[in-house]
């Protein structure tokens, strides 16, 4: 009996300042972000993509990404895509765009991967406020 559907593996998912496709096809990932840092908040992103590899999967899908804030219920951002693996043996590769995310408070932001409603992946991205190297950070205000 022949599967009908199969839901993919996520392979790969990485959150880049941007992303350019060569002329053989293959991609060239610019700015692989780990953290964000910034001298202050709130910081208004322009542009940041999610390159997702998915395989080993048979059928037609949606994929949603969502950004969520450090209370983890508050969506900055979404994308969804639908796409299709017509056999087990191959991938396809999704890019998302997302562009003036605003980013309010430093603290620990998340991307969340979905297909078809199923969680495949959720990763922390960090975002640090940090005054420029050589520069002082602003005095904290006395009350009184």
């Amino acid at each position: 009996m022949q599967p009908s559907r199969i839901l993919p593996d996520l392979q790969c998912s990485l959150l880049c300042e941007d992303i350019r496709q060569e002329v053989t096809g293959n991609f060239i990932l610019i700015g692989v972000i780990n953290f964000i840092r910034v001298p202050q908040a709130p910081v208004t992103a322009g542009r940041l993509l999610v390159f997702n590899r998915w395989t080993a999967g048979f059928g037609e899908f949606t994929q949603s990404i969502r950004l969520l804030a450090p209370d983890q219920t508050t969506v900055l951002a979404k994308n969804d895509v639908k796409f299709a693996l017509p056999d087990p043996a191959a991938h396809t590769i999704n890019v998302a765009v997302f562009g003036n995310v605003t980013f309010n408070a430093a603290g620990t932001y998340f991307v969340e991967v979905l297909v078809d409603d199923v969680m495949k992946l959720r990763y922390p991205v960090t975002l640090v406020v940090a005054p420029p190297q050589g520069q002082n950070p602003p005095p904290a205000k006395s009350e009184g």
